[in-house]
């Protein structure tokens, strides 16, 4: 039990500021609001660092409990916690929120009510990482679609109110399902906190509750829960909802959409469905691999026909975390036949969610910048020969590109390296397909490379300006996280070795 409520002061600093913000909106000029969003948005990474210095790697459990009962005839408990999963998200949270909203807020009109959406939207994702307990992480989980939508229609483009309600809808629906699931599981074990639950499925008594290993329940749970989840990353083909709504939010949005909101459904295939329904997922790893390769090779080849650039890099997202789901499912198949396998498809994954978060944030920026520089244009068409005009541009953007195309040196190559290295010892032949959405990958983000930013300036690209200061700001933290993560990657893996270790041996 952690003496000073380190999770909880993490979770609620963005409310309180949002709060703060929204109150402040007719009484400070925009400039002293801007400021203070940025500010506050920042909490969340100076409390990360503490969680930091206070957590332990080989510790495997979790650390900095805060437990207390909440309502008692349900059993329900606020109870948070951390381990090396969390932390790691959390900390990716710490990073995209503060540069989203520092790159984005000068031009957003009512920037009060824009920052206050922000914040709340982060202090959501937040308590998703950290709550243990089913009800009020289903509360965070939920929470986070409010600000999300409106951020999404009021800022967006042309087609945001379609792509706000589609991205309610398709979200809301997989979440009844996995509401229904959740309840039955309480009926039958009569506690919501995952804990318990994934220690009743470790002894068995957890399907005896259901009706059995072979009875309906246990199958019909783990499916509700599946899709709920399933919709959150997503996992092909529940995508549809994706290219539309990161295309048309704002770029600040978009940036966290893809950055840290899109981790929470892999998060909770490895929180909830993992360790939970070890039995069924098993059982269903196999067709499970088929759906997530249909995500990594059709995502990459959706994303290569791709004329609109932002629609482009959205695609890129559905095919990254779908290599995420592509290891979790070689596990779930294989079981504890290669131990040594699934640690590195699963250290590979928890990686690649915080590389992807680097790499396609920045992705996203650039696109912003482009649109910013066009007056809305971001046609795959509309440019050429930019970086001429805009060297410092150029080079920041490549560099996100590679670091999405997983170029050795940059941080994007060591989570795809592990996954593909892990998926190889238990499942050869997913590998062999997912190889064709790398190379569909390495077609349309070298084509983004060549037709905007080199050859004759043409269209948007002549006369370009550059990254002024702010920009500049903007995207250097993440292209120095590239570097730093690519070439000395154990700075994450130390945080997580332990725990993989831990899960790998511990399979079914």
């Amino acid at each position: 039990m952690s003496p000073w409520p380190l999770l909880s002061t993490l979770v609620f600093t963005p409310w309180i500021g949002a709060l703060l913000v929204f109150v402040l909106r007719r009484r400070a000029p925009d400039s002293v609001v801007r400021g203070l969003t940025v500010l506050i948005s920042l909490s969340t990474l100076a409390l990360g660092a503490c969680a930091l210095a206070h957590f332990d790697p080989a510790v495997t459990g979790m650390q900095l409990v805060e437990q207390h009962a909440w309502i008692s005839a349900l059993n329900v408990r606020y109870h948070l916690g951390l381990d090396g999963l969390s932390l790691v998200l959390v900390l990716l949270t710490g990073i995209i929120s503060p540069v989203a909203l520092f790159g984005t807020l000068r031009g957003v009109r009512c920037p009060a009510v824009y920052g206050a959406l922000f914040l709340l939207l982060q202090g959501s994702a937040l308590g998703v990482f950290v709550a243990l307990d089913f009800f009020p992480w289903f509360v965070f989980w939920e929470l986070s679609l409010v600000p999300a939508f409106f951020l999404m229609k009021l800022w967006g483009g042309p087609g945001a109110g379609r792509a706000a309600y589609q991205f309610v809808i398709y979200t809301i629906g997989g979440s009844a399902f996995m509401l229904l699931g959740f309840a039955a599981l309480y009926t039958a074990a009569g506690t919501f906190d995952f804990v318990e639950l994934a220690a009743l499925a470790r002894d068995g008594s957890l399907a005896a509750k259901l009706g059995g290993p072979g009875a309906f329940w246990p199958q019909a749970v783990f499916l509700g829960v599946l899709l709920g989840l399933a919709v959150k990353v997503p996992l092909f083909p529940f995508h549809t909802w994706l290219p539309p709504a990161y295309a048309e939010a704002p770029v600040g949005a978009s940036m966290f959409l893809t950055g840290v909101m899109s981790k929470m459904g892999v998060y909770g295939f490895l929180r909830i469905l993992w360790p939970i329904f070890p039995a069924p997922l098993q059982a269903a790893a196999t067709p499970l691999l088929w759906l997530a390769l249909g995500g990594v090779v059709l995502g990459a080849f959706a994303a290569m026909k791709q004329a609109d650039l932002k629609r482009m890099v959205a695609y890129s997202s559905v095919n990254h975390l779908s290599y995420c789901l592509l290891a979790l499912f070689a596990v779930a198949a294989a079981g504890r036949t290669n131990p040594a396998a699934s640690a590195a498809a699963l250290s590979g994954t928890i990686l690649q969610l915080f590389n992807h978060g680097l790499s396609a944030a920045a992705l996203f920026y650039c696109v912003g910048v482009l649109e910013q520089r066009s007056n809305g244009r971001r046609g795959l068409g509309d440019f050429g020969g930019v970086r001429s005009a805009a060297p410092f541009f150029a080079g920041f953007c490549g560099l996100a590109l590679f670091s999405s195309l997983g170029l050795p040196g940059l941080n994007g190559f060591v989570g795809e390296f592990l996954i593909f290295r892990g998926v190889f010892g238990l499942a050869p032949w997913a590998a062999s397909v997912a190889t064709l959405g790398l190379l569909a990958t390495a077609i349309f983000l070298l084509t983004f490379w060549q037709r905007v930013f080199h050859g004759p300036a043409a269209g948007a690209g002549v006369n370009f300006r550059d990254l002024d200061a702010g920009e500049l700001v903007t995207l250097l933290p993440l292209i120095v996280l590239m570097f730093v993560l690519g070439l000395y990657p154990q700075l994450l893996a130390g945080l997580i070795n332990p725990l993989v270790t831990a899960w790998a041996g511990s399979l079914p």
